[in-house]
């Protein structure tokens, strides 16, 4: 397990843009993502607002016939993958058996699954697709990428709700440093931008409403949140042994050196108030980069802009950080580019990395009286901030009460 993880490409579907470049510029401009949903018919809906992909064509990245039956989780996730190794300059070629696919859905193809409920429902069991099960499945998305890119090592999917994404890098790592493989491509995918969805997740009054202006309605740690947007998309990074790496003359971006995984095992939806899961996994993490809580000079935080979530989530920053916290830059992004379910703490992660390689953090827009709740931490409200970082985190927790930490370096010898 002494083999170090680097990061040598990067690849995102999202509502900030597609593409490295275009979602960082997106994200250090503080741009919002958040608009009225044009997916579908809202009419009747309480919330009509979210964070679509805008300006994507599944066939730039798979075959007409392909791209028509697959749902929209699978079409982001293979566009993330092939945008993150064109971005590695990294081909599969003959190492197929030592290159692994590790990619985190909330629902996997909530698409297909509800037009074809659609179909049964109104035109009877006759008419329903054969091909509505693979297409639903939740592993589909990892192992269409690993179809599209000739990977043959080991190729799954995590499902730990909004921390999968994190788990997903988390979990690759690991693969890579007990030598299963050399490569692995990981991260998430979620299209939950669906009737069915919006209306459950309004159910749970967790998600924000529309107030006049979409830009403005998803706010962390602010003292008027309402809620989260939902968001969708796909963020794949290109994990690698830090030796394969060099000797392919890799351009390494960071190292991915800390992971950490726990659960509150508290509430379904609910996080345990005290914070305490989340800061244990923060500390794992921590231990196993090797790598002191004064080190971190920034935490993109789950941020998910709920009454009981937020506070919880600070406790913990303030508890491991200690004497350091205040002094601790934290921003929540989904303030940006929505909560992207399985694909959000990849996509977290993803802005994490690049704040760490451009010294740049991005901020948490909208937040403009900080809930006295959520004080202790440096929170980088509404425009982004300059800062010479010599580690970076980012935490996630999901329903059910999982939490997940990933510790970001440079690239470090031995």
């Amino acid at each position: 397990m002494s083999r170090r993880v680097v990061v040598t490409g990067i690849g995102i579907v999202s509502p900030l843009g597609i593409g490295r470049e275009d979602v960082w510029r997106s994200a250090v401009a503080g741009r919002s993502g958040a608009c009225t949903v044009s997916r579908f018919d809202t009419d009747g809906y309480d919330a009509t607002i979210a964070c679509e992909v805008t300006g994507f064509t599944p066939g730039d990245f798979l075959d007409h016939r392909t791209a028509r039956r697959a749902d929209r989780v699978t079409q982001y996730a293979v566009a993330a993958a092939k945008l993150a190794a064109a971005d590695a300059g990294f081909t599969v070629g003959d190492a197929e058996r030592r290159v692994g696919c590790v990619l985190a859905t909330g629902t996997g193809g909530s698409g297909v699954r509800e037009d074809n409920d659609r179909v049964l429902m109104e035109r009877g069991p006759d008419r329903v697709s054969p091909f509505t099960i693979p297409h639903s499945m939740l592993n589909m998305p990892s192992a269409m990428v690993a179809m599209e890119l000739g990977i043959k090592g080991p190729v799954f999917a995590v499902v730990t709700a909004c921390a999968a994404g994190a788990d997903a890098m988390g979990v690759a790592a690991r693969i890579i440093r007990r030598g299963d493989a050399d490569v692995v491509l990981a991260g998430g995918a979620d299209a939950m931008i669906t009737p069915f969805w919006m209306a459950a997740f309004d159910a749970m009054r967790v998600l924000a409403h529309d107030d006049g202006d979409p830009t403005r309605a998803a706010r962390p740690f602010d003292a008027h949140r309402t809620g989260f947007l939902i968001g969708e998309g796909s963020a794949v990074m290109v994990l690698e042994d830090a030796e394969h790496a060099a000797a392919r003359g890799a351009d390494v971006i960071c190292e991915l050196a800390g992971y950490g995984a726990s659960a509150d095992a508290h509430h379904i939806a609910d996080p345990d108030p005290t914070g305490e899961s989340q800061a244990r996994a923060m500390r794992l993490a921590l231990v196993q980069a090797g790598v002191e809580p004064s080190d971190v000079g920034y935490v993109n935080a789950h941020g998910g802009a709920s009454q009981p979530g937020d506070p919880s989530e600070v406790r913990a920053i303030t508890a491991v950080m200690g004497d350091h916290a205040a002094d601790t830059l934290v921003s929540g992004t989904k303030s940006m580019h929505g909560h992207c379910m399985g694909a959000t703490g990849a996509l977290e992660a993803a802005l994490t990395v690049m704040a760490l390689a451009t010294g740049t953090v991005p901020p948490t827009i909208n937040l403009t009286d900080v809930d006295p709740a959520c004080e202790g931490v440096a929170h980088v409200a509404r425009e982004a901030r300059e800062a010479r970082l010599r580690a970076a985190m980012t935490i996630n927790n999901g329903l059910g009460g999982h939490n997940a930490a990933l510790v970001f370096t440079p690239q470090r010898e031995g």
